[in-house]
């Protein structure tokens, strides 16, 4: 956009003008704008004119401020290039001393930005400074936004310029002995990324001195963030450095006396194994693992009990079997229902590890426990990882405590939960079989599921009867039209008598479905007439169902048969006294039109 366009420098001044308005929405959407704006005005006028009115703005609405520290991100193109990039600082320095959090941290992450895309010369001669200045400034905002910085003006600073490394190292090393906790916080957080840029003897020198300072604070809120720097550290050390610096430490984190360090130190202990290596982490880590897993407070054991899957292939068989198999026993029947439902998501991981014989003899009855728990995401989270054991053992061993456990779930008080177990439903059939899932045996259990998957068409949630529709129709994919007719056509044209329209509207959705997954013949047969004589329903609503269903199934079906069979229907329910109808039938009559034009 050329900056001597009148009417373009018009709009600007009124963008401009906007950014002073009081109304909060007007200069929000003047500032969203701020590309538009310096697209206008070219590179030379956004330098000398919109920077330095963003850099002077005495806005005081955080909202808006948020916005400017975000979209001066995306005005590094429009400045003229690396070499005049350093304008954009002049505000994003201003906006990383505000108190409000998010803003300071958009202002940070948008001034890295900036640093990336600056010369190595512009980084020594503008980033390094406006760093400088953050670290020292006298309000603790200023200093937590430095420790943010620090690793992009390390990283960008030329190698050459020894003394300037020197002074960022010193500099960072300052905010993390800062008398704010607040600042040794943020330079706990970044120590990782900016150990990553360091050079390794740097690393293992000067960094890993702060590492142990910081491990050491008193501030638990410090402590923890530092057990981030774990795995970052761990990385780039030697290994035997690493077993005698980091492991080390980690093993007096699980032992904290703040369950909140404890607590990141389950969620990053696998990490730092993947870091040490198998053999390590089985002689030095595995007992602190089991501690965690045993801890009192139940945050600490969800967190761990997560990552139990992950562990037990770290470590192998024999080493789990030991030590971690008795813990996964004992939270099994945890008090916390959290606890049993973040065991339940992944124990079943553990059986390709463990093998067939140790997962029938130790595994099998702590889920069978799991199956029969109270709280149903736990009977969930169990039956959705069935394939998992189910490739080791096979389903059978569990098959007798399963069904007693999927009906639970499926007349559940909470629909969500009923959701959820109609969703798994195709996936059990194809590993169970039609056989033990939906013919009547002993008990008449498969029976029993069978009339569940027909119950569900007639759920009083239409997000429940919508996924039974859709479940009929991938158990038909699964399972084939042959099974579907003996099995499932008759129930549900049975269900299209029922006296509540609503559920006849889901009767006619099932068989749209099912159209599509028996084959042409069968649904010429069974499911056409039925959705004849549903033309004829006294509710409008049922009408309109079937017109709109009509041209769904055309899809399936043989030009010779759409003109033949289903654009008669359509064309009578085109006449029909209700407006809605008529429209769905108009729109399904232009879906066979252009099959048989295709």
């Amino acid at each position: 956009m050329a900056s001597d366009n009148s009417e373009d420098l018009f709009s600007v001044a009124m963008l401009i003008d906007e950014l002073k308005n009081e109304n909060v929405q007007l200069r929000l959407n003047s500032i969203r704008r701020l590309t538009t704006i310096a697209s206008a005005l070219g590179a030379e006028r956004t330098r000398s004119e919109l920077v330095p009115f963003l850099t002077d703005s005495n806005d005081d609405e955080d909202e808006c401020l948020l916005a400017i520290a975000e979209e001066m991100g995306n005005l590094i193109s429009k400045v003229g290039g690396p070499e005049h990039v350093h304008c954009l600082l002049a505000p994003l320095e201003n906006l990383s001393t505000v108190e409000e959090t998010v803003v300071r941290e958009k202002a940070v992450e948008s001034a890295c930005k900036v640093g990336a895309a600056m010369t190595s010369e512009g980084i020594t001669a503008h980033f390094v400074p406006a760093v400088q200045r953050l670290a020292s400034g006298d309000w603790f905002t200023a200093r937590i936004s430095a420790c943010g910085m620090v690793a992009v003006a390390y990283e960008g600073c030329p190698a050459s310029e020894a003394e300037t490394r020197s002074q960022l190292r010193m500099t960072y090393s300052k905010l993390c002995a800062d008398e704010t906790p607040m600042v040794r916080r943020a330079a706990a957080q970044h120590l990782g990324k900016f150990a990553a840029v360091c050079e390794p003897e740097n690393v293992k020198g000067e960094i890993m001195q702060l590492f142990q300072q910081l491990v050491q604070d008193e501030q638990d809120s410090v402590r923890l963030l530092a057990v981030e720097d774990c795995a970052a550290l761990g990385k780039l050390l030697p290994r035997e450095e690493c077993v005698a610096e980091i492991v080390p430490t980690v093993k007096k984190f699980a032992a904290d006396k703040s369950w909140r360090v404890r607590y990141m130190v389950a969620q990053q202990l696998y990490s730092l194994c993947e870091s040490v290596g198998a053999d390590l982490a089985r002689t030095e880590l595995l007992q602190s693992y089991e501690q965690l897993l045993m801890d009192n407070e139940a945050e600490v054991r969800i967190a761990s009990a997560g990552n139990v899957a992950a562990f037990v292939q770290l470590v192998g068989a024999a080493a789990a079997g030991a030590k971690i198999v008795p813990r996964v026993k004992d939270l099994a029947t945890d008090q916390s229902q959290h606890v049993r439902a973040a065991l339940a998501s992944c124990i079943m991981g553990l059986a390709p590890t463990m093998g067939k014989d140790q997962t029938i003899d130790q595994l099998l009855p702590v889920f069978l426990t799991l199956l029969k728990d109270e709280f149903p995401d736990v009977r969930l989270n169990i039956i959705s990882k069935l394939d998992q054991v189910n490739q080791v053992i096979g389903v059978d061993l569990l098959s007798q405590e399963l069904l007693p456990a999927i009906k639970d779930l499926a007349e559940d008080i909470h629909w969500r939960v009923r959701l959820a177990i109609i969703e798994y439903i195709p996936l059990l059939a194809s590993q169970m079989g039609t056989a033990f899932l939906f013919q009547k045996g002993e008990g008449d259990k498969g029976g029993e599921l069978n009339a569940l998957c027909l119950q569900w068409l007639g759920d009083r949630v239409h997000s429940i009867r919508e996924a039974a529709a859709v479940n009929l129709q991938k158990l038909t994919e699964v399972f084939g039209a042959e099974w579907a007719c003996a099995n499932i056509l008759p129930r549900v044209m049975e269900l299209m008598s029922n006296n509540h329209y609503l559920y006849r509207t889901t009767v006619v959705r099932a068989m749209t479905l099912l159209a599509s997954a028996v084959g042409q013949e069968v649904a010429m047969r069974d499911i056409m007439p039925a959705l004849k004589e549903a033309t004829k329903d006294k509710v409008p609503n049922v009408r309109f169902a079937v017109a709109k269903a009509l041209g769904e199934v055309a899809a399936a079906l043989d030009p010779s048969v759409v003109e033949g069979e289903i654009k008669p229907a359509l064309l009578e329910l085109q006449q029909d006294q209700d407006v809605d109808v008529r429209f769905y039938a108009g729109q399904s009559l232009q879906l066979c039109d252009a099959k048989l034009s295709a």
